[in-house]
């Protein structure tokens, strides 16, 4: 564990990732400071979302170390080798960070309230009425008290990706990522969904967003990172990498997305 470690709520260093011959991530060192909104940018196949699963186990990592809240993320470290975690105890890591996929991923044959509930008491096992009492204040949070009783089948892509928000919130995570959570939805839903995002970035969650929203990015996150080829091209604030680029690459990209 190092300082820097420590220090930042994630942060990575010299991550490798490849399936096969195919090299996803080659090399990413950031970091993301407790509170900040870092929005990750870039084409298809840059390794935006293989980073984001990586962050909380869901992907292996083949070299480098990464790091959320200063703990070592699916391994332990002994000898300067790493050690890949059981199931059990990655499960343990995974309960402080949230996630939320592009597809919903909710149960249908549960409410939008059972969903949000759902977690908390068969993960964390604590009381039914104090995480019912949780859930209904999370979907009220999202704009959805009125649909606490509706299955998913009955809800709009926007509002089924509001449950999917609140689920991930009723564990009470230190860490929200976002892969492409809009994406999936009609241009009319998105609004919807980024303004939940909005406030929670108002009220201090640590959050990484990958997001080809470039407005959303530019207002609410305090740092972007631009990522093609598996490496970091350029990171900045919003408003430097998006107005002035300084890599070749990065203003042909934006050339095409603004």
């Amino acid at each position: 564990m190092t300082t820097a470690g420590i220090e930042s709520a994630v942060r990575a260093e010299g991550v490798h990732k490849s399936y096969g011959e195919v090299q996803v991530l080659r090399g990413i060192d950031l970091a993301v400071a407790p509170g900040e909104v870092m929005c990750l940018i870039g084409p298809s196949g840059s390794g935006k979302s293989t980073f984001l699963r990586c962050i909380n186990h869901l992907e292996s990592i083949d070299a480098g170390r990464l790091w959320v809240r200063g703990q070592l993320v699916g391994y332990e470290e002994r000898d300067g080798k790493l050690y890949e975690l059981k199931e059990t105890a990655v499960a343990r890591q995974r309960r402080d960070i949230g996630m939320v996929f592009q597809r919903f991923n909710l149960f249908p044959h549960m409410t939008a309230l059972e969903n949000v509930m759902d977690a908390p008491l068969r993960v964390k096992r604590e009381p039914a009425a104090e995480v019912r009492e949780r859930a209904e204040a999370l979907l009220d949070r999202v704009g959805l008290a009125d649909k606490r009783n509706s299955y998913p089948a009955q809800l709009s892509g926007g509002q089924q990706q509001r449950v999917a928000i609140a689920r991930a919130l009723a564990m009470r995570p230190a860490l929200m990522l976002f892969d492409e959570p809009t994406s999936a939805l009609d241009p009319e839903l998105v609004g919807e969904v980024l303004d939940v995002m909005r406030g929670l970035a108002e009220d201090g969650m640590t959050m990484i967003v990958v997001t080809h929203e470039m407005a959303f990015a530019k207002e609410v996150g305090d740092s972007l990172v631009f990522m093609d080829g598996g490496v970091v091209v350029e990171s900045g604030t919003p408003a430097d990498v998006l107005d002035t680029p300084r890599q070749d690459r990065t203003r042909e990209f934006l050339s095409k997305v603004l």
